[in-house]
């Protein structure tokens, strides 16, 4: 049976043409115009773009399951575009192990979207001695990162690079940048408004120190490392210098930290609470720049649900952490002044490109490649309802935000998980 895309704009990494996408057995069989299938989705005013690629998502499964489900967060990710996430490995135990990656590839093989999980740096996320790298990458694992907190021991974190470098399999040391004595238990950005509103900041430099830190080890190592959403303009500057350098470093931003600013926070609503905290306007105008013009590489959600218990807490109480992936693609259309092209490649093929997933997502749409798509319409209105997400939590800071810009169909291995923003299972 074949399923016809029809009528759409294709953009990839190769150009932009009006074309039919004919899907076969979990395959592009032709690329045109005049193309006929057993399934015909209406693709018409459409974009018909590469699945989305999500470098950062917290699926909390195992452990967590009350706030998500690889299955409820992937269908997340589906609804949102996305055909493939990487799953943070700060679960209840960590991604640390080759008993617990299984486990979370196994769940994944019913998901919605493929579902490559992160593998911590340290065993149990605790900073104290490296996680069996070698095993996990035997596995497929190809990011570690200890997101959620930073790895604090210096020296550590350069034996971790040296060992990265050494194995048979290329990975990515990603790396939640935050130096915990400085931040001090703060629980927003450390400025005018933590000063207002009597709540304990963390300073921009907590954050900046420690990208300083990891770049002079990557410069010291060669290995590849990976900077988490990056939030201030310093972050931002030091890695331009460092791109220029030659230092082999990617970085990614979230949506919040290029749509809101710790303004949100005046009214205590725990809601806008998130690690790395929402800083000033000036450091959104530095992270937007730097989306821009290629210093950063990749939007990424953080996709951090959290029940309504950990949520509705006193402000600096709560848990950290947003929603971000049904959003994420409208709000890069509706606030970033980019062309479609550049957004799609910041969501889709760089960060594929990053995760070693560009053999299976976020390719040309040529006949041959794996059909993991997604059908973008960009004048759909639509308001954020926290109660319609296909989320198990609702910690999302933009409801009854009128967003343009939304996914109409999402094709994965060929099938079609999402129709007319609908999904399917």
């Amino acid at each position: 049976m074949t399923t016809l895309l029809r009528g759409g704009r294709v953009i990839d990494a190769t150009g932009t043409r009006d074309a039919d996408v004919l899907i076969d057995d979990g395959r592009i069989v032709a690329v045109g115009t005049g193309l006929d299938g057993d399934t015909v989705l209406d693709a018409g005013g459409c974009i018909v773009a590469p699945g989305l690629v999500d470098l950062h998502s917290h699926l909390r499964q195992p452990g967590r399951e009350e706030a998500e489900t690889v299955e409820t967060g992937s269908r997340c990710a589906a609804l949102g575009g996305f055909t493939a996430v990487v799953a943070m490995p700060n679960t209840t135990p960590a991604i640390d192990s080759a008993a617990v990656v299984r486990e979370v590839q196994e769940l994944g093989e019913k998901a919605l979207c493929a579902v490559h999980p992160a593998g911590a740096i340290t065993v149990g996320r605790a900073g104290e001695r490296l996680s069996p790298m070698a095993e996990l990458a035997e596995l497929g694992v190809r990011l570690f990162t200890d997101d959620g907190s930073g790895v604090q021991d210096n020296q550590l974190m350069r034996r971790a690079m040296e060992y990265a470098v050494g194995l048979p399999q290329p990975v990515v040391l990603a790396q939640h940048c935050e130096d915990a004595a400085l931040c001090g238990g703060g629980h927003m950005h450390e400025g005018a408004w933590s000063a207002r509103l009597g709540i304990a900041g963390q300073p921009a430099e907590a954050e900046e120190l420690m990208v300083t830190r990891d770049l002079a080890l990557a410069r010291l190592t060669g290995a590849r490392v990976h900077l988490q959403h990056l939030s201030t303009a310093g972050s931002v500057e030091q890695v331009r210098a460092a791109k220029v350098a030659g230092v082999r470093v990617t970085a990614e931003a979230t949506t919040h930290h290029f749509t809101l600013t710790d303004a949100a926070c005046a009214g205590y609503d725990p809601v806008f609470k998130v690690n790395p905290p929402l800083r000033t306007g000036a450091d959104v105008h530095a992270v937007r720049t730097g989306l821009a013009d290629g210093t950063l590489d990749a939007i990424a959600t953080d996709h951090a649900p959290h029940t309504q218990e950990d949520k509705e807490q006193a402000f600096d109480e709560a848990s950290p952490g947003m929603l971000g992936l049904e959003t994420a693609l409208a709000l890069a259309l509706t606030e970033l002044e980019l062309p479609t092209e550049e957004i799609l490649a910041l969501l889709s093929w760089r960060p594929a490109a990053i995760a070693g997933l560009a053999d299976s997502h976020g390719g040309p749409i040529a006949e041959g490649r794996p059909a993991n798509l997604c059908v973008i319409d960009p004048t759909a209105t639509w308001t954020v309802d926290p109660a319609a997400s296909a989320s198990r939590s609702r910690n999302t800071p933009y409801a009854g935000r009128a967003l343009t810009g939304r996914v109409r169909h999402t094709i994965y291995r060929g099938e079609p998980v999402v129709i007319d923003a609908e999904a399917q299972r």
